[in-house]
């Protein structure tokens, strides 16, 4: 159980991050500050979900005591090549093509800010994808939203119960927020009030 004391803040206007919450019981506010999600060309790709979880905590500077400012980003990753969201349909429809029948992996960064700092961490997991075709990605495009989602496809969503055949990793990471992870550190934080 979470300490009832701790003012929890969801930094993210993701309905799957909100709902991943409420399933662990956490209760929260949500408040969505803008900032350039920019990184380092030199980042590995593998720490770039974890910088921007960062960079977007870094906009909150007036947390209070009992605050706990929760930030996240994920990232596909498939070939060292990053796939966030995609900008256009055509995108999205190219991203799923090369997922097609391929293995690729799924970071998701979290920082987890009080008024006495940051803890920043990662977690990932690997997931195969069965052969799409273009009338199934056509039909994904068209009848549910990839323009919101990292690698332009959501694992609780169509295109995840019908193609990937195997996840080396947890549901919740790959959905956009390794709740197990985030919830031993409130469970911490709360602890030590």
């Amino acid at each position: 159980m979470i300490n009832p004391q701790l003012n929890v803040i969801l930094g993210s206007q993701s309905p799957r991050r909100a709902e991943l919450l409420q399933l662990i019981d956490v209760p929260f506010t949500t408040e969505v500050r803008s900032v350039d999600e920019v990184w380092p060309d030199s980042l590995d790709v593998y720490e770039v979900a974890a910088y921007l979880a960062e960079l977007k905590a870094s906009v909150f500077d007036d947390l209070q005591s009992r605050d706990v400012l929760i930030t996240a980003d994920s990232v596909v990753i498939v070939d060292d090549q990053i796939f966030g969201k995609p900008a256009t349909i055509d995108e999205a429809k190219t991203m799923i093509r090369a997922l097609s029948g391929r293995t690729h992996v799924v970071v998701t960064g979290v920082c987890i800010a009080t008024m006495d700092g940051k803890d920043t961490f990662s977690d990932r997991a690997v997931v195969t994808m069965a052969e799409i075709s273009p009338a199934e990605i056509d039909y994904y495009v068209s009848n549910y939203s990839p323009m919101d989602k990292a690698g332009a496809y959501g694992i609780q969503e169509w295109i995840g119960y019908s193609k990937i055949t195997n996840i080396d990793g947890t549901f919740p990471t790959i959905m956009g927020l390794p709740v197990h992870m985030v919830y031993e550190r409130l469970r911490e934080l709360g602890s030590s009030l």
